[in-house]
């Protein structure tokens, strides 16, 4: 058995030794699709805002200061809309109940 054979095999019993002795943990489990869109939807906001920035200085430095203002507007509002799901629903309940009753 080689060097790298035997570090392989000590590796994979160590594993199993440790899988043994925390089944507990194995057992709550993760939410792992819930954790991959947290960090999706983090690094969404995060591309999201710079590309805002961006886009607001290229509006800034050509001093069109009336479009800017009316990228922001937009830019605001497909972010909550975007971001915010449960928010838009919310509102939009709340507004059929005062034009609907």
């Amino acid at each position: 058995m080689s060097r790298r054979q035997a570090v392989l095999a000590g590796l994979a019993i160590a594993t199993v030794a440790l899988l043994c002795l925390a089944p507990e943990a194995l057992a709550a489990g993760n939410d792992v699709g819930r954790n991959i869109g947290g960090e999706l939807r983090r690094w969404a906001a995060s591309i999201y805002g710079g590309l805002i920035a961006i886009v607001g200085l290229v509006f800034l430095i050509n001093r069109k200061f009336t479009d800017l203002a009316v990228f922001f507007v937009a830019a605001i509002l497909v972010g909550w809309l975007v971001f915010s799901p449960d928010q838009v629903a919310d509102a939009a309940r709340a507004i059929g109940n005062r034009v609907l009753p």
